[in-house]
Parts: C-alpha cells; structure tokens; sequence
C-alpha cells in the first residue's frame, strides 16, 4: 500500500474546501505539507484529481469516481481508531433532516438517540430536501431524513415511515363550513404553499397533478410556522404534512379541509451516500428511527 490516510485526508478536505489553503487549515496542516501529501499521492500512481483553476482546485472526472472510496476508507480507519480508544464510543453523529421532520420528530429522536448512548452528540442540521440530498451527496452529513422522492445513482434511499398531507384553513375562513372541496373550489382558492424545491411542496404538487397551472399561489415560504400563521391571518388555504398540524386542529386554531379525491398520501425516507461507511453510530440512529 502506497498511499497513507494523511494523503487521503488532503485530497478529501481540499475536495471540499477547492481550495489547499483552507483544507490545510481544517486538517491543522502547513499550506506547504498539504500540497506536498497532494502532489504526491498524484505523482506515486502518475494521476491528477483535480483541475487547477485559478487558485481553485476543481474535482476532475478521476476525482470525483475516487473521492466516495477514498472517503469510506478514512472512515473506516477513523471508526477503528475510535474502537482502540474508546471501545465503540460513537462519538459525533452529523445527521440532515427537513423542516417537517427535523422541527416535529428528528428532535425527539435526538435527545431520545444521546440518552441511549452516553457520551454521543448529534448535530442537527434543518434545510429543505434538496439542500439535505446536496450535503449527504458531499459527505457533509452522515445521514438524511427526506420527505422528497430522490433519483440519484450515487444515493441509497430508503423508506422510512408513511406519512400524509392535509388541507386546512382558519376558522372565519368559508371553506371552514364546507364539508368537501371540489376541484373547483381548490382552484378557486388564495393558496399558502411551501417553497419549491422542499419534500412538502413536491407532494402537493403530486397531489394536485392537472390543477396547478389553475392556481392561485399568494405566498412560497420556507417555514412551516410562517405557513400556518399567514393561514391563520386569513391570507389563504395551506397544506402541509398532518404531523405539524395535529396541535393546531386540536387547539380549533386551523380547520382540517377534506378532499377525499386527491391522493395526499407520501413516505418519509433516509438518505446515505451508496459509499458512506455504516459506523455504529449511524446503525443506531437508524434503528431507533424504525422504532419510534
């Protein structure tokens, strides 16, 4: 074996940052040993990684097939180092979970995952589903929990719980009285949506597949708060995932609108990069997200 894992940390962090400097800063390293390791590794298999643009270093098309492997390997190494020293300990778990899922289960699971495993620490990270997809595709979160259907050849995408949107309004609002909502009245409606690009929004759109040209959108938000709150000011109708809505519909504060013809139904999932290495910790987290 000719390459060391110090070599595999520069190529990997200067993958990341594009940049020598700043990935020999995240690895405590002088500019000079970082471009070292690099040139190195380059010149022992007679290969370059990286296209040089400007002061960028840019992933070449070798790079980018190297790098997840090269990943897995300083992974690895990085669990077995964690075994020797502290018996398994799971140490920092980076996991990416969307606005419905990270503000309504993924922090009880959390404070639930670091009860059950003392000494571990999970960083949260909340963003839409495309942001989340982005960050496990980067290796810059060990897990994803989705609400959005992906198509990625380099993902693993797993189904994780079913879940359901609903159509709801405030309580002066007259579809509150109404018992159903024909397609006519969907289309008739001042609407409060999520934004493009978010778990939520491509459900709805699924769901309402034939009617959106014919829509009246007044508002694209990327809270799930700020949705219901506009709702509740009578700007519009809203539909979000049931979950973040059951507190509201309990309190009277927002009216459940049924529409029994539409399909509202979705899935939650997780997301891994296809070459992240399953450490003990990323195999408890999952487990306990199948079991809550």
């Amino acid at each position: 074996m000719h390459y060391t894992l110090r070599q595999l940390q520069v190529f990997i962090a200067t993958a990341h940052h594009e940049n020598i400097s700043k990935a020999a800063s995240s690895l405590s390293m002088s500019q000079s040993a970082a471009s070292e390791a690099l040139k190195n590794l380059e010149i022992q298999y007679g290969i370059q990684l990286f296209d040089r643009i400007g002061k960028r270093l840019q992933l070449n098309e070798l790079g980018q097939l190297l790098r997840p492997k090269a990943q897995a390997v300083v992974e690895q190494a990085q669990s077995l180092e964690e075994a020797f020293r502290q018996h398994r300990d799971i140490g920092t778990l980076k996991v990416g979970a969307t606005l419905t899922i990270g503000n309504y289960l993924a922090v009880n699971i959390m404070a639930r995952f670091m009860r059950e495993n003392p000494g571990a620490h999970v960083d949260l990270e909340v963003a839409n589903t495309t942001t989340i997809a982005s960050k496990v595709l980067n290796f810059e979160l060990d897990v994803g929990l989705v609400e959005g259907e992906l198509n990625n050849s380099e993902l693993e995408t797993t189904i994780w719980r079913e879940d359901e949107l609903a159509v709801f309004c405030a309580p002066e609002h007259p579809y509150a009285s109404q018992s159903t909502l024909d397609d006519e009245r969907l289309k008739a409606a001042t609407w409060i949506l999520r934004e493009p690009g978010s778990g939520t929004r491509q459900a709805f759109d699924w769901a309402m597949h034939g009617l959106l040209p014919e829509f009246r959108i007044l508002l694209e938000l990327q809270h799930t708060e700020a949705i219901k709150r506009a709702v509740e000011a009578q700007l519009g109708i809203g539909c979000l995932s049931r979950v973040t809505l059951e507190d509201a519909f309990k309190r009277g504060s927002l009216v459940h609108l049924s529409v029994p013809h539409r399909d509202f139904k979705r899935k939650f999932y997780f997301i891994l990069h296809k070459e992240k290495y399953r450490s003990a910790g990323i195999i408890k987290w999952l487990d306990l997200c199948k079991s809550v």
